[in-house]
């Protein structure tokens, strides 16, 4: 319930979704929202696993570093959009973008399997890049807003871990669509790209469930209607105690955040959580996009895998990563957000340089590689999942969404948009030493964001997320 005093707003709101049982309500959230991570995974697994049949197609015939620098249109696309549709999911609306973003995404995503050379190819992949981008702070304000505080971190990373479910279904479809026996050497990886299209198309429609976020209705005045709709998701929902009893939150309503004001509480106001979401957030994309980026570079250059059998390795390397999260997460919600996102980071650092002098004296087969990796990256795709986490959770609701998209722009840019084309000119050189090189380097940024957390973190886990960062509109 709310009530209005002398231009403010007491509302109820954010302490009765806090006080729900996982329901099935928070099942149609994931399934129609957090299924982005399903799409992201699909795509970037689709782009390193078709990266041979990339360089045999008749068409195209692009060189490593063709590769390498198509992964780096994609993700700077990725850092274009998120900071555009970040700002607007944060004046707009959540509801409102999640559909520009994924019909963004859906229409590229198709485009890029007409591709005809190196421009159109970097072209469409920089604009599919850009709508999964957008979707990133869409998506997980709005996943954040309606999680009751208490699981909220297990099933953020279970979320996030998803991003393994399309991995797995892109190295799976990978291994259909580049057997020369079923489809020519120009058509199956342009078929590949049509996955992505059709599962878009059939999320959107899912979508139409889902509500506009009550939390962020409040904030903008549209109390009545959030209000509306915690009482439709309380339906599904008995023996609840009545709302009055909750404690209430007072706020003002605003139209937007000016951008100063963005900055000012970024900068300033929570200077050190700003370091702490950096560091994460540009570690683990240097870790994850400088190596799954050019996988299958690394099995066709130094292991001799046939291209059209790249996928078969990068499913059980899709699958260690999704039970990573899964199985972690909980802890991040029992032991705390601090010593496990820390743990998680050292130990995917020590491991990768581990695996890495392994690889670089020539200890491994294609097999034990996967392995190997499979074991760096059950950590390392928790950790990665923790960052999406954090940076979600420690600022106010009114920036919320542009504080993911700026961290994961920022992170993304430092971290993830060179990495690629970095490591695809390493391995261009066939030295093993230098792409060893390489992997201390994403080792090295891990271990620094691992510290920078053990010191700054924030202890979020169990609490609202108004605790965790005050709105700026509170009386």
């Amino acid at each position: 319930m709310h009530e209005e005093r002398a231009g403010c707003i007491e509302t109820r709101v954010p302490a009765r979704l806090d006080r729900l049982p996982f329901g099935a309500f928070h099942l149609r959230v994931i399934v129609a929202l957090g299924i982005t991570w399903v799409l992201d995974g699909l795509e970037v697994t689709l782009a390193g696993s078709l990266a041979g049949a990339l360089v045999a197609s008749p068409r195209l015939q692009f060189s490593d570093w063709d590769v390498g620098l198509a992964s780096s249109f994609y993700l700077g696309g990725a850092v274009v959009g998120a900071l555009l549709f970040g700002w607007a999911t944060d004046r707009f609306g959540r509801k409102k973008l999640f559909f520009i973003t994924l019909g963004l995404y859906t229409a590229a995503t198709a485009a890029t399997a007409f591709s005809f050379d190196l421009a159109s190819f970097c072209l469409f992949r920089f604009l599919t890049g850009a709508g999964i981008g957008g979707e990133y702070s869409a998506i997980n304000s709005t996943i954040q807003e309606f999680t009751p505080a208490r699981l909220r971190g297990r099933v953020d990373l279970a979320i996030n871990g998803s991003f393994w479910i399309g991995g797995a279904v892109g190295a799976a479809a990978s291994i259909v669509v580049l057997d020369p026996a079923r489809f020519g050497a120009d058509f199956g990886w342009r078929l590949a790209f049509f996955i992505g299209a059709a599962l878009g198309l059939v999320i959107l429609t899912l979508r139409t469930l889902i509500p506009e976020s009550p939390r962020w209705l409040v904030i903008h005045g549209h109390e009545k209607e959030a209000e509306r709709i915690v009482d439709e998701i309380e339906k599904e929902v008995v023996g609840l105690a009545k709302p009055e009893d909750l404690a209430p939150l007072r706020l003002k309503s605003r139209d937007h955040t000016p951008l100063g004001e963005v900055f000012k509480t970024m900068f300033v106001t929570y200077r050190p959580r700003t370091l702490v979401g950096l560091m994460l957030m540009a570690a683990q994309c240097f870790f994850y996009n400088s190596i799954f980026f050019t996988y299958a570079l690394v099995l066709t250059t130094f292991y001799r895998v046939p291209h059209e059998k790249v996928g078969w390795y990068v499913f059980p390397f899709a699958i260690g990563n999704f039970f990573g999260p899964l199985l972690l997460g909980p802890l991040f919600d029992r032991i705390g957000r601090k010593p496990m996102i820390a743990a998680t980071y050292a130990i995917a650092a020590v491991l990768l340089t581990i695996s890495g002098i392994l690889f670089c004296a020539g200890l491994l087969n294609a097999t034990e590689q996967t392995i190997a990796w499979m074991i760096v990256f059950f950590f390392a795709s928790a950790a990665a999942s923790a960052a999406y986490l954090t940076v979600s959770e420690i600022f106010p609701v009114e920036i919320r969404a542009l504080a993911i998209a700026a961290f994961f722009a920022f992170g993304t840019a430092l971290g993830g948009v060179a990495a690629p084309a970095l490591f695809g000119a390493l391995i261009a050189t066939h030295e093993r030493a230098m792409v060893l090189l390489g992997y201390l380097l994403g080792s090295i940024l891990m271990l620094i964001a691992g510290v920078v957390e053990a010191k700054f973190g924030v202890a979020a886990e169990g609490k609202s997320l108004e605790s965790v960062a005050q709105p700026l509109s509170s009386d």
